[in-house]
């Protein structure tokens, strides 16, 4: 077995697990969490019977990460130990992996699939488990699949069940839970260790040693000045007022300024009151607006071309029905020309990418030997940024090699694990020396360490804030805020700070409470968190029930022709809603075929399919084959109007429709609808 070496704080945040308890281990990004909950793990092994340990992730890759990086390296030799996500076929049969292997290390939705499911192949008790590690437990807060799986927990520990795993959680910081004040950000953090049954500790005795182990980088506020002229931005609002003045708005609703997160929640919910209203030009304009919205933060963001290219994408695929889509679509053709213009006049440029450029060449030259992280807010925004460096000739000059980071999926956009792994890879070698990444960098990827991170046109919170630094841990490393002179970035980067002191005191002023005191404050959290659990999901039962399925109607959320029944609709392997109706096929035409970048063990993409009422074209989902017997339409919610039996109304996700939806099965769907077929 490999030799373990643990730092004296990681030993000091150890003690209270060695001796059985369930705890959080607080330590920032970089101090050896990770290692210290291996050690544990071995610990555990060596001195408890039959001993069943399993690590839960909160995303795929890091299942993978953690096996080879950590886990198996020091306990492989003497332990089984099986990585199981929902890309591996392990997860079909996870209770058999649990029952044969020492230690499982799988994403938190396998095991909670697996504590729910009645197939005796998947299914696991928490019984079976003896050590449950929660990395980033600090998501184990409201729906979250982390607690979801310790409401379980609780059920059992508060109906006296003594047979339950000992809970070790993992964080660099639970934060405030957007709290303000030091009372209500101690009840966050009791919460969270309610939520887990655990107590919160961090090193007291060796903090000089984390300090030096982890070193945190000097904070920079590289603030741009605010741009004297916008004809771009100027022009934009100018076609917005157009719009405006198109539409009636209702006498009750107000929008606020264009150009902010604000103005695009309120034309969100007005394409809603439009739908609902059966009112398209509302919906329609909102629709645009929203767009163009869009193309505004860009422009304060990135390059005017940027965001000159985000509205000619969206008008590249807009189709015209009536009156009111050749207005919008009109309207864009005839301020085409004069937008591509003024995004080409460098004298107009967003100073925010100048700033950006500078900070760049501060730390990266043809002789330096840099490493940085770039973080923006979308996958959208880290494309168009690499766009930029790779024709940015001063930077190209100073030898920055950079690539996108994003998170691992089945969407167009998305990387796959395959791709984030050779991406980190060539970091981590130096044939890549910048990330241009979203939030997926923030945590728990194996990142090497970088002397630059520079944060760029984000509001998070603090708990992202703290691991976007915690990646900078060369020694003189810089962690940069690039933002506009009294901007909301600037203000927020300032709360954050303050957020993270009180977190700290937070934490502190829990650790100090007497131990009947805590455990007292955690049972009350507890016992009232399953009863509130237990009163939501009655309270979801009873809206499930609210209409039956065959008196709700399915709508084009684009056109509002009707196109299906609720009754329609079928839960096919608790993932996928499916429309069984063969007469649902009139309703719509096919597209391009469609390309997963993982596998699925019984189902096979089919093709895209849209409304096939005039010329909506509205995109409604893809067809599926099931088992190689069933090619079904598989249906987003949110891609339709739902008319109920007290008006319409629409949904993000189908969890949130007012009908039961029934499951799927494959034999009588084809006794319903091939009845002479004959099936193996």
């Amino acid at each position: 077995m490999a030799d373990f070496e643990l730092y004296s704080f990681q030993r000091e945040v150890v003690e209270r697990a060695l001796r059985r308890e369930n705890i959080i281990i607080w330590l920032p990004t970089g101090g050896g969490k990770t290692r210290a909950a291996v050690y544990v793990a071995q610990k555990h092994l060596e001195t408890t019977s039959q001993a069943k340990v399993v690590v839960l992730v909160n995303k795929v890759h890091l299942v993978d990460q953690h096996y080879n990086k950590e886990f198996k390296p020091h306990l492989g030799n003497e332990y089984t130990l099986q990585p199981v996500s929902g890309d591996s076929e392990q997860k079909d049969f996870f209770g058999k992996v649990v029952k044969k292997s020492d230690v499982v290390i799988c994403t938190a939705q396998i095991l909670f699939n697996a504590l729910t499911d009645t197939n005796k192949t998947k299914q696991v008790e928490l019984s079976d488990i003896t050590l449950l590690i929660i990395d980033e437990c600090h998501h184990t807060h409201k729906e979250d699949v982390y607690n979801k799986i310790m409401r379980f927990y609780l059920e059992k520990k508060l109906k006296g069940e003594q047979k339950l795993p000992q809970i070790l959680g993992l964080t660099a910081s639970p934060g405030t839970g957007g709290a303000r004040i030091l009372k209500n950000a101690v009840e966050h953090v009791l919460q969270i260790c309610a939520n887990l049954d655990s107590a919160i500790v961090s090193t007291k005795k060796h903090t000089a040693e984390l300090k030096k182990k982890v070193p945190r980088p000097m904070k920079t506020f590289d603030i741009a000045d605010i741009r004297l002229h916008d004809p771009f931005g100027d022009h934009l609002k100018m076609m917005m007022q157009m719009i405006h003045e198109f539409m009636t708005l209702p006498h009750d609703f107000r929008l606020r300024q264009c150009g902010t997160q604000e103005y695009e929640a309120d034309v969100v919910l007005l394409e809603k009151r439009g739908v609902k209203d059966d009112n398209r030009v509302l919906a329609q304009c909102a629709l645009h607006l929203r767009q163009y919205n869009d193309a505004l933060l860009i422009n304060d963001t990135l390059r005017m071309i940027d965001a000159y290219h985000s509205l000619k994408d969206f008008y590249g695929t807009t189709t015209t029905m009536d009156g009111t889509d050749f207005f919008l679509v009109g309207l864009f053709q005839e301020n085409q020309v004069k937008l591509k213009e003024i995004a080409k006049n460098s004298q107009y440029e967003n100073p925010r990418m100048g700033k950006l450029q500078t900070v760049l060449l501060n730390q990266f030259g043809p002789d330096e030997k840099s490493r940085g992280i770039l973080f923006c807010k979308t996958r959208r925004s880290t494309h168009r940024l690499h766009d930029w460096v790779l024709n940015n000739g001063a930077l190209q000059d100073a030898g920055i090699k950079a690539a996108v980071l994003t998170g691992a999926g089945n969407g167009i956009s998305h990387m796959t694990q395959n791709e984030q792994s050779d991406t980190i890879s060539n970091f981590r070698d130096g044939r890549l020396n910048l990330l241009i990444s979203t939030s997926v960098a923030e945590e728990g990827l194996d990142i090497p360490e970088c002397n630059l991170v520079v944060r760029y046109g984000l509001l998070t919170n603090e708990i992202a804030q703290q691991q976007a630094s915690g990646r900078a841990r060369k020694e003189e490393s810089q962690y940069s805020v690039v933002a506009q002179k009294g901007g909301q970035e600037e203000r927020r980067e300032h709360i954050n700070e303050f957020l993270e002191e009180l977190t700290g005191k937070a934490i502190a002023e829990v650790q100090e409470m007497s131990l009947h005191d805590f455990q007292k404050k955690i049972s009350e959290l507890q016992k009232e968190a399953v009863t509130g659990s237990k009163v939501a999901e009655m309270q979801k039962t009873d809206k499930r029930r609210s209409f039956s399925a065959s008196s709700v109607q399915l709508l084009c959320r684009n056109c509002f022709q009707c196109v299906a029944s609720g009754s329609d609709i079928q839960l096919l392997d608790k993932m996928h809603y499916v429309n069984v109706n063969p007469d649902f096929q009139k309703h719509y035409k096919v597209g391009e075929q469609v390309a997963l970048k993982r596998n699925f063990e019984d189902m096979e993409p089919g093709r895209r399919i849209s409304c096939n009422n005039g010329n909506c074209n509205k995109d409604w989902g893809s067809e599926i084959k099931y088992k190689k017997r069933a090619l079904l339409p598989n249906i987003a919610i949110k891609n339709f109007a739902l008319e109920t039996p007290e008006g319409r109304d629409v949904v993000k996700k189908w969890k949130d429709v007012t009908f039961t939806v029934e499951e799927f099965d494959i034999e009588k769907y084809h006794q319903d609808h091939f009845p002479n077929m004959t099936t193996d």
